[in-house]
C-alpha cells in the first residue's frame, strides 16, 4: 500500500467517537426550542398578534403590515436571546439543496450607533438573485429579480446565529422556481378535491390534510478516506473502484450493531433535531455496509419535507465533526445497495379519521375503499409522470437495483385488499363492507380482516406499496427533495378525485343513494386498477417487465425520456387544471432535469477521464515497470530459463498494456463524445447524448477495476472498497 494511502487508511481507523454533550433534560424538554412554534408565538406576541397569526397559519388569512411589525419584533426578542446575529430567507431552489443568504440585524440609529432592526417587510419579503439558480430559461442573466415569501404554515428555526425564515422562491414574472411553491399549491389542490368527498360520509369534516413520511437512508465515510477519493468529492460517488471480498452478502450489518463512531453521530443529529422540533423516531443500520437510516413521526406534509431539508443540512455539518462525511447519493459504491428516501404519503381529516384505513362501520369503510381505489386510478392515469418525478442522473442507478424498486411503477396491495377489491366486484353496490369479528356472521358482507395494519406481507419490489393506512412511494431517491414527487402525487390524485365526484354526483342527480352511486363508480376502477397497475409479484423479474408493457404500464429506463412526461398533454391538462404548474412553468422545469442531468454525466466523465490518465494508468505502469525490472534479473540470473521461470510475470505485463490500451482508447472516444455533446444547443438532445456517454463510462470502468485487481496493492492510489466499507 502506497505510504500516503496507508496513513490515510490508519489514520481512519484509529479514529474515536467524539463525545456527544447530552442535555441533562429529557428530549420533551428541549424539543423546538430553536423553534419560533406556537408556545412561543403566546409568549412574545400580544393575544390579538398571535389570534391573527394563527388564523394566517390555519385559514390562509392575510397579515397587514402592522401585524407582520409585530410578529417580526416578537421573533426578534425571542431571537436575540438565543444569541442570534442575523436573518435569512431560507427556500429551496430547484438544485436539491436549500439556500441562504444572511443578513445582520444591525441598522443605524440615527444617532451614530447602531441598533438591532427587524421589521415585518424583512420578514415576509426579500429579494434573491432569480437568474443564478436554474430556472429553465424563465429568467435571463439580465432579467435578476426574484422574490422570496415567507411561509407562515411552516415554522421559523434559528441555525447557529441565524433566524432562518422558510419561503417560497418565485420570479419577478411569478413563476415557481423553488419546490416548496408547487408542493404548496398541490396540497391545497388534493385536500379541496378530498373535502367533498368526505363531506359525503361525514358532514363535519371542514378541512383536509395531506400527511408525509420521510425515511432518509445515507452513506457514512470517513472524510479522510473521502478526501483521497476525487470521484467521491467531486461526484458523491464512486466512479471505479472493485467490490470488496466481504460486503453485505452475509447479510450482518441490517439491523445490527451501531458503531460506536456512528452512535455518536447519531445521537448529535437527533439533539440538534429535537431542538428544531423534529420528531426523529426510528435510527438503525441498512442493509449495506456503512449505510445507515433514520425517519421521523408522519407530519403535514410541507412541513415534513421543510424538515427533511433541514435533517440533511444538519446532518452534513455534524458528519465532519465527528470526522465523517455524509454521502446522500443514490449509489455511491458499485455492488451494494444504493439509498432510498421512502416517502410514505397519506390522507387525514380534522375529525382524526385517517381516509387511507379502515373505519369504525360499514360507511368509514367504504369512505376508505374510496380513496384507497381512486389512489391506485391516479398511480395507474399518471404511471409515466410519477415515474418521471424521481428520475435523475443520481438516482438511474438505483432503480432496479438490490434492495431498489424496478424502474415500472405497479402498486403492491397485499392479499387482503386484493380479495376485498375484487369481492367487491361480484356483490350488489349496496352490500356494506365490514371489518371482521366487529359484527355477526351476516350474508353478503365484504369483509376486511381485524387486525388490518399486519395482514398484509411487506414487498421490497414495489415502488408503491400499500402499508396498512398509507401509501409507500419507495422510488424516490435519498439525495431528491420529497417535494418533487410528492407534488406529482397529490396533484394526480386531486384530479382523479375531482373526476370521481363529479361521477359521483351524476349517479346521485339520477337518484341512487349516496353509497350506491359510490360504488357504481367504484367498480369500473376497481376492474382497471385490478387489471394494469396492480402487482404483487417480484418486481424483479424479467417476465414482469414484459407482463407490465403488455398492460400498458411505462417500461422506459432512459431517465431523459422519462423527463418528457411532464409535458405531455395530460400532464399540462392536470398541472394547469389544479393551478399547480403553468406549461411554462413545466415546460421550465424540464429544461432544469436536463441540463442538471447533463452536468451530473458531465462531471463523471471529467472525473473518471482524469482519474484513469493521472492516477490509474500511472500507478499501472510502474507496477508494469516493476515486472519488466524483475523479468531482467531474472535474465541475468537464469538466462537458459528465464522464459519459463518469468511466463506469469510476463503474463501480467501483457495484461496490464492491454488493459491499459483499452482505458486510453476508451477515454479518448468518451472525451470525443463529451465535445460533440457540448456543442448541442436542445437540452433535451444534450440530455440524450450524455446518457450514452454515462453508459460508456460503465464500459471503462470494467477494465479500470480489472486493473485494480492486478497491480501491486501497494501501488494503488486510491482507498479501495474494503478500507472505505467498515466503519470501526
Amino acid at each position: 500500500m502506497s505510504r500516503l494511502r496507508f496513513d490515510v487508511v490508519q489514520d481512519a481507523f484509529k479514529k474515536k467517537a467524539v463525545s456527544v454533550d447530552i442535555p441533562a433534560e429529557k428530549v420533551s424538554e428541549y424539543f423546538g426550542e430553536l423553534v419560533f412554534n406556537r408556545d412561543k408565538m403566546q409568549k412574545y406576541l400580544d393575544a390579538k398578534t398571535f389570534e391573527r397569526l394563527v388564523n394566517c397559519i390555519d385559514n390562509g388569512g392575510a397579515l397587514d403590515r402592522k401585524t407582520a411589525d409585530l410578529v417580526a419584533a416578537g421573533m426578534k426578542t425571542w431571537a436575540l436571546e438565543h444569541g442570534v446575529t442575523h436573518v435569512t430567507h431560507w427556500f429551496q431552489p430547484l438544485t436539491e439543496g436549500t439556500a441562504e443568504k444572511h443578513d445582520s440585524f444591525m441598522e443605524y440609529d440615527g444617532k451614530g450607533g447602531m441598533i438591532e432592526s427587524f421589521d415585518g417587510k424583512s420578514l415576509v419579503q426579500q429579494e434573491p438573485d432569480a437568474s443564478s439558480f436554474p430556472n429553465g430559461g424563465i429568467r435571463a442573466t439580465f432579467e435578476a429579480r426574484g422574490y422570496t415569501a415567507w411561509d407562515p404554515t411552516s415554522p421559523v428555526f434559528i441555525q447557529d446565529d441565524t433566524l432562518c425564515i422558510p419561503t417560497v422562491f418565485i420570479s419577478y414574472t411569478g413563476e415557481a422556481l423553488d419546490y416548496k411553491t408547487p408542493l404548496k399549491k398541490s396540497i391545497k389542490a388534493v385536500t379541496e378535491a378530498a373535502l367533498p368527498i368526505c363531506k359525503l360520509f361525514n358532514p363535519k369534516v371542514k378541512k383536509v390534510f395531506s400527511y408525509l413520511g420521510w425515511e432518509q437512508e445515507y452513506f457514512l465515510v470517513d472524510e479522510d478516506l473521502f478526501a483521497a477519493r476525487p470521484d467521491l468529492m467531486l461526484s458523491g460517488r464512486t466512479l471505479m473502484g472493485h467490490a470488496a471480498s466481504k460486503n453485505q452478502q452475509l447479510d450482518d450489518h441490517y439491523f445490527g450493531a451501531i458503531p460506536s463512531r456512528v452512535a455518536a453521530f447519531m445521537r448529535d443529529i437527533e439533539i440538534a433535531g429535537y431542538k428544531l422540533g423534529i420528531p426523529l423516531k426510528t435510527r438503525h443500520n441498512e442493509v449495506a455496509p456503512n449505510q445507515f437510516e433514520l425517519a421521523p413521526i408522519y407530519g403535514e406534509a410541507n412541513l415534513a419535507n421543510d424538515q427533511n431539508q433541514m435533517m440533511m443540512n444538519v446532518m452534513n455539518t455534524v458528519a465532519r465533526k465527528h470526522g465523517f462525511v455524509v454521502l446522500f447519493h443514490e449509489k455511491p459504491f458499485e455492488g451494494i445497495n444504493g439509498s432510498g428516501k421512502h416517502n410514505n404519503w397519506s390522507l387525514g381529516t380534522d375529525t382524526g379519521t385517517p381516509l387511507l384505513a379502515p373505519g369504525k362501520d360499514a360507511n368509514g369503510n367504504l369512505q376508505f375503499v374510496t380513496f384507497f381505489v381512486n389512489v391506485l386510478a391516479a398511480v395507474q392515469k399518471h404511471n409515466s409522470l410519477l415515474k418521471a418525478s424521481v428520475g435523475s442522473a443520481t438516482n438511474e442507478h438505483r432503480l432496479g437495483g438490490g434492495e431498489a424498486p424496478p424502474a415500472i411503477v405497479s402498486a403492491f396491495l397485499g392479499k387482503t385488499m386484493t380479495d376485498v377489491l375484487r369481492k367487491l366486484l361480484t356483490v350488489p353496490s349496496d352490500t356494506p363492507i365490514e371489518i371482521a369479528g366487529k359484527k355477526g356472521a351476516s350474508v353478503g358482507l365484504v369483509e376486511i380482516p381485524e387486525i388490518f395494519l399486519d395482514n398484509t406481507d411487506r414487498n421490497r419490489t414495489s415502488p408503491f406499496a400499500f402499508t396498512g393506512n398509507r401509501f409507500e412511494f419507495r422510488a424516490v431517491g435519498a439525495s431528491a427533495n420529497c417535494a418533487g414527487a410528492m407534488t406529482t402525487l397529490n396533484s394526480a390524485v386531486a384530479e382523479q378525485l375531482l373526476d370521481f365526484k363529479q361521477a359521483v354526483d351524476a349517479g346521485m342527480a339520477s337518484g341512487k343513494a349516496m353509497n350506491i352511486a359510490v360504488m357504481d363508480c367504484l367498480k369500473p376502477i376497481i376492474k382497471s386498477v385490478l387489471d394494469v397497475v396492480c402487482f404483487d409479484g417480484n418486481g424483479y423479474c424479467e417476465k414482469w417487465k414484459t407482463e407490465a408493457a403488455r398492460r400498458g404500464l411505462d417500461v422506459e429506463t432512459n431517465v431523459p425520456k422519462l423527463f418528457k412526461a411532464f409535458t405531455g398533454k395530460e400532464s399540462v391538462d392536470m398541472f394547469s387544471r389544479l393551478g399547480v404548474f403553468s406549461e411554462v412553468e413545466l415546460q421550465a422545469r424540464n429544461e432544469v432535469k436536463w441540463e442538471t442531468y447533463s452536468k451530473k454525466v458531465q462531471i463523471e466523465a471529467r472525473v473518471v477521464g482524469r482519474m484513469s490518465i493521472n492516477h490509474i494508468i500511472p500507478a499501472a505502469l510502474e507496477y508494469q515497470t516493476k515486472l519488466l525490472k524483475n523479468i531482467d534479473l531474472m535474465r541475468a540470473s537464469f538466462p537458459d530459463d528465464y522464459k519459463s521461470m518469468a511466463d506469469t510475470q510476463m503474463g501480467i505485463v501483457r495484461e496490464i498494456s492491454t488493459l491499459v490500451s483499452d482505458i486510453k482508447s476508451k477515454v479518448d472516444a468518451m472525451i470525443g463524445e463529451r465535445i460533440k455533446a457540448n456543442v448541442i444547443t436542445d437540452e433535451y438532445k444534450k440530455a440524450l447524448a450524455y446518457h450514452e456517454i454515462g453508459r460508456s463510462l460503465l464500459e471503462i470502468r470494467k477494465s479500470l477495476d480489472q486493473l485494480e485487481e492486478i497491480v501491486d496493492d501497494d501501488m494503488w492510489p486510491l482507498p479501495k472498497y474494503r478500507e472505505i466499507l467498515f466503519i470501526n
